[in-house]
């Protein structure tokens, strides 16, 4: 049981810090996602008031 528990707290420990890092490069991925969509939605707004798109 002791050994299980150490194998246990070895694991845990290293997989720790690299959940970590997976979750901040993932939020930053998604950060940069989400900002080049707004981008785009702004853009495609601009054209369409631009060219008297008509919002009726």
């Amino acid at each position: 049981m002791r050994k299980l528990l150490l194998f246990k707290e070895i694991y845990a420990e290293a997989f720790r810090d690299w959940t970590f890092r997976m979750l901040t490069k993932y939020f930053k991925a998604y950060s940069w996602f989400c900002f080049a969509l707004l981008i785009l939605v702004i853009y495609a707004f601009i054209y369409r008031v631009s060219t008297g798109f008509v919002f009726a």
